[in-house]
């Protein structure tokens, strides 16, 4: 049936895929494309798994096994360690090869070399840009050739998993491609090493780069220290954080002290794309104290954009040496999320402003030379090559100084003479060494083990929550960390000035950290990091302010836990945003000339619990009360001259609440001087009239799920792709993160005792990546629905047992 959609849908697929050619200037050769025995065709797979047994001519010493459960999940035992990562690199190929390489392809800034210079409005070559000048690929060098010189035998096994990925690429023919190739009429290239290195670094740039230092200084400079203050405080009194508040630390912290100086307050505008905001996660442990059978529990979701194919694949790997299981990233030796025989662990994105931004001073247009320090220093210049398909090469000069690339120049986002460059500073530019505290984390058997790992991790930092079959819980949180004064680098700085710079790295033994707490849980979900007993200062523009409250206060009066009680505090609904907000929204309101449309809304809010269920009609009238309550309060914000941003939600309501004479909450262009009280009446009429006018339209519903849209959508957002209207709850800030697009992309619950390790997961999607294949997304409804899958996770398998449903041996062609 699925195969029947695909063919039948495929018309759709294919117009677009003839439109986007055609906007680069070439249609795909229609007659290869359509053809029966090469073309799309050929993608409509009658098996779920099509993979064959095969002899490898270059990079296998001994042959490997790859079994295929019931989640088409590969097993992948071999006997030694490069073998094992060759078969990984092989096997993910074979599931997942176009998106390993279209996301590395966008990390890489080569965007208008498949797709050419611009897609409608948007130019392509001006993205490619922005990632070339952010400096993704000049982080990944870096560690490659430290990787090369520190850790050889770390750097053999990415040799072999690529060398798998190779193998995989070289024995297929155009029908075999995934369709994505044949829309877009392009082919896979060699995969390198360095390719593994850039995944990293896209990691960082998903995690690790967002911030708001820039539009900082435009408040600052447009409203004065008093209102920015107002706007963005930067630890409001309800933080319960990562660390237990009261936490002692036992070191003598490097201490830097703040210099008398000021910051260029400089307007810039407009500001470079930034990653999601909602990028985020939970994960929460409880040990042997709080469940019924004495055993630690660990859950992880990372929320994520929700893609198709899926961010994440799974996969088990075997050898003599190694036995883990859990979500790997496509395009990458070992697992990022999961377990082995002894331990388990997730991670959760580690909140802190790794990014800040120089003004630089050049002696003159040739730029060759920047003051700093009072001395002329010498510049570097990179010549990118930017290929266009259909067209010429755009060459793009990089400037870069000690500080980093500088990205804003008279080139490149400059609007004016005496503000245009600005340098990029960034923890991911400098040489790392990730993939070996993940090669060394998934081999961990004990705590210490597992410590020592990830002291190499230096970033996207992450909130690594632990489990042992010991009993053992805790919490690190890794990364590499720069000593900051306070409000160092909230604001852009001056790039010639010595006292702006960072003096030195946190050692990795200060990073906040908790093993065994008397509370008998850890939990992590993006909030501030620790309380103010914390001896370094500690900032970030986007902190949580409600996941991590919610899961805190469950845990605390949660006892007799059981593995179904984790699972559904994953899936909790519970809005705190609304049970903080909308009493008062409603309590404004003039009841006594309500009509009866009034009415109806208002006992539908009132009556609400505050949860988001995907079959109630409340999250949807209040989703929309909030926006327009969110448009009209802000709308000095959203009109600004020059970028600025938001407050977040907590602090909005903390305003409104606290604050009722803020100047923002008055419209500035009107006589009347207006309360909260009229914010909430005006949008709350405002709110009925926009639904109902939506409910005009035929199939338009109020129910949260419908009216929300959950939709996984494919990457080049081809709509038969794309699975719309997904059945589940939640929102951002809520336990339960599914948004519109955004939300867990993987699940995953594992139990750890008396020498046993049993795991449970689930995401939104499958693990083929092809839109032909009949298990295309056959995880979706389980994901929405909270229905988890038992992973298969043992020492030995064999083609004879029943989990088992398919079979692949490699071979190495002796």
């Amino acid at each position: 049936m699925k195969t029947l959609r695909f063919v039948l849908s495929f018309s759709l697929a294919l117009a677009l895929g003839i439109a986007l050619n055609t906007k680069i200037g070439s249609v795909p050769p229609l007659g290869k494309f359509l053809s029966p025995f090469h073309g799309f065709w050929q993608n409509a797979e009658n098996e779920p798994i099509d993979l064959s047994s095969n002899e490898v001519n270059d990079g296998l010493t001994d042959s490997v096994n790859i079994y295929f459960d019931e989640l088409y999940i590969p097993h992948v035992f071999a006997t030694n360690e490069s073998d094992l990562f060759f078969a990984q690199g092989y096997v993910t190929a074979y599931h997942r090869l176009w998106q390993m390489e279209f996301q590395l392809y966008s990390a890489a800034g080569r965007l208008a070399e498949i797709l050419g210079p611009e897609i409608g409005s948007t130019s392509l070559v001006e993205i490619d840009r922005q990632m070339r000048r952010i400096g993704l690929m000049y982080g990944a060098k870096q560690s490659e050739e430290k990787f090369k010189k520190e850790e050889p035998e770390v750097y053999a096994l990415i040799e072999s998993f690529s060398l798998g990925v190779n193998a995989y690429i070289d024995q297929i023919s155009y029908k075999d491609l995934p369709i994505e190739y044949k829309l877009l009429d392009y082919k896979p290239e060699e995969w390198t090493p360095l390719k593994c290195f850039l995944l990293i670094a896209n990691m960082n740039n998903m995690l690790s780069r967002g911030e708001m230092d820039l539009e900082h200084t435009n408040a600052l400079k447009k409203w004065g220290r008093e209102t920015f203050d107002i706007l963005y405080p930067e630890r409001p009194e309800v933080v319960d954080p990562v660390i237990p508040s009261g936490t002692k630390f036992d070191f003598d912290p490097i201490v830097v002290e703040k210099p008398d100086v000021s910051f260029p307050l400089e307007f810039t505008n407009p500001i470079i794309n930034k990653p999601d905001p909602d990028n985020g996660s939970n994960s929460f442990v409880v040990n042997g104290e709080k469940t019924a059978n004495g055993r630690v529990i660990l859950t992880n979701e990372p929320d994520l954009s929700l893609n198709a194919p899926s961010i994440w694949y799974i996969m088990h790997l075997n050898s003599p040496t190694i036995n883990v299981m859990g979500a790997t990233l496509p395009g990458g030796p070992g697992v990022i999320i999961g377990f082995n025989d002894s331990i388990a662990w997730g991670n959760t994105n580690a909140k802190r402003d790794l990014v800040d931004w120089y003004y630089i001073q050049f002696k003159d247009q040739k730029r060759d030379e920047y003051l700093y320090n009072g001395n002329w220093v010498p510049t570097k210049k990179v010549v990118e090559e930017i290929k266009v398909r259909g067209s010429f090469s755009y060459y793009d000069t990089i400037v870069y100084t000690h500080h980093g690339p500088v990205v804003y120049d008279r080139t490149f986002n400059g609007e004016r003479s005496d503000i245009t460059n600005l340098a990029m500073k960034w923890t991911a530019h400098e040489a790392s060494k990730e993939i070996k505290a993940l090669y060394l984390g998934n081999k961990a058997e004990n705590y210490d083990e597992f410590v020592e790992a990830f002291q190499y991790f230096a970033g996207p930092p992450q909130n690594y929550s632990f489990a042992a079959v010991n009993g053992d819980i805790a919490l690190w949180i890794n990364g590499k960390f720069p000593v900051k004064w306070e409000e160092q680098g909230k604001f852009l700085m001056d790039g010639s000035n010595i006292d702006h710079e960072w003096k030195s790295y946190m050692p990795h033994s200060h990073n906040l950290h908790v093993k065994n707490p008397p509370q008998n849980f850890v939990s992590s979900a993006n909030q501030h990091a620790a309380d103010t007993l914390y001896p370094y200062y500690q900032f970030d523009y986007n902190y949580e302010y409600y996941r991590g409250r919610r899961i805190n206060d469950r845990l605390r009066v949660m006892d007799d836990i059981e593995v179904e009680d984790m699972m559904a505090l994953q899936h909790d609904n519970f809005n705190y945003n609304a049970f903080e907000a909308l009493p008062m929204m409603l309590d404004s309101l003039d009841s006594a000339s309500f009509t009866d449309l009034e009415w109806n809304y208002y006992n539908r809010l009132k009556a609400w619990d505050y949860f988001n269920e995907a079959d109630r009609q409340a999250p949807s009238i209040y989703e929309v009360w909030w926006r327009k309550l969110n448009s009209k309060l802000w709308d000095e914000i959203d009109s600004s001259d020059v970028k600025v941003y938001r407050p977040n939600w907590y602090n909005t309501v903390d305003i409104l609440k606290n604050k009722p004479g803020f100047k923002m909450i008055d419209n500035q262009f009107t006589e009347v001087v207006e309360t909260s009280g009229d914010l909430y009446r005006q949008t709350f009429k405002e709110t009925i009239e926009s639904l109902e006018e939506y409910l005009e339209k035929e199939d338009n519903s109020l129910l949260w799920y419908q009216f929300k849209n959950t939709t996984i959508r494919h990457l080049l957002r081809i709509s038969p792709f794309n699975k719309e209207k997904v059945k589940i709850g939640g929102n951002r800030s809520i336990v339960n993160a599914a948004s519109a697009t955004h939300g867990p992309s993987w699940r995953m619950v594992v139990e750890l005792g008396d020498g046993e390790v049993n795991a449970w997961g689930v995401y939104p999607g499958s693990q083929s990546g092809n839109p032909g294949n009949p298990t295309y997304g056959h995880m979706i409804d389980d994901w929405a629905s909270g229905e988890y899958n038992k992973l298969l996770f043992r020492k030995t398998l064999s083609p004879n047992d029943p989990e088992i449903k398919y079979n692949v041996t490699l071979t190495p062609n002796k």
